[in-house]
């Protein structure tokens, strides 16, 4: 049986998509059977990240029940199959968003859903869907208190809270501990992933940020993240060091 995780956010802006891309990617190149499904269908851009700008079949049309889910899954050259939201605004009619824990995954060993941020239909289908939740954050009051709310919900609806992301963490005075973090929420703290503009270059170029530049600091603490969530142990790759030197020498 896959493992079921959900992906959610308080607000949006906070990396959550650019974590499920990337993540998804991480834990298939630890030999996991992954498959990530859009499951922001208002406001889908899941496609976006792996160079998909047009897929006629979507994850709409499956809950529609027009079509089977292996229609809609489209293959990306790491391995990941990805179920895309449609993008037009008339495909929402008549999607009924909590289908999804209907959907059978076949042989897929963790399926990744990319929920809406707050707590609309979108994300209550996912919480309803998945049987574990990772949580994705700023390291800003703002942010996390979201996460509390969201994570008493999370609570109603019995799903195991596998922990917290804080990502485009700076190290700066203005910033919560982790320490706070873990405090206030009561969750553990899986991975601070680090502001990095490599994310940022990735995005134009519409691929992974560990795909782009595999030795980035965020790529690293990304795949950190998938090690731990699979239980496997993690090394850096070869030739970071190279890298930091030819950076700190291009600025």
């Amino acid at each position: 049986m896959a493992r079921i995780i959900g992906i959610i956010s308080g607000k949006g802006g906070v990396g959550k998509t650019t974590l499920v891309a990337n993540l998804g990617v991480a834990l298939s190149s630890f030999e996991k059977k992954v498959t990530i499904v859009d499951c922001n269908i208002t406001t889908s851009h899941l496609g976006f990240y792996f160079d998909f700008l047009y897929y006629p079949k979507t994850l709409n049309q499956v809950l529609r029940e027009e079509i089977t889910l292996e229609e809609a899954t489209y293959y990306h050259n790491t391995g990941v199959k990805i179920i895309p939201a449609a993008l037009s605004v008339e495909e929402l009619m008549g999607v009924d968003i909590n289908k999804i824990k209907n959907l059978d995954f076949g042989d897929t060993e963790i399926v990744l859903l990319d929920s809406a941020p707050g707590l609309g239909r979108e994300a209550m289908g996912v919480l309803n869907a998945c049987n574990e939740l990772i949580f994705v954050a700023t390291p800003f009051m703002n942010s996390i208190s979201d996460v509390i709310k969201c994570n008493k919900i999370a609570k109603y609806f019995g799903v195991k809270p596998l922990g917290i992301v804080l990502n485009m963490y700076r190290k700066g005075l203005n910033e919560v501990d982790e320490n706070d973090v873990e405090e206030l929420t009561e969750l553990k703290v899986l991975a601070k992933i680090p502001f990095d503009l490599n994310v940022q270059k990735s995005l134009i170029y519409r691929m992974p940020t560990i795909i782009y530049n595999p030795y980035s600091p965020a790529s690293i603490e990304i795949e950190r993240l998938a090690a731990y969530l699979i239980g496997k142990e993690y090394k850096p790759p070869k030739g970071r060091l190279f890298y930091r030197i030819l950076n700190f020498f291009k600025k």
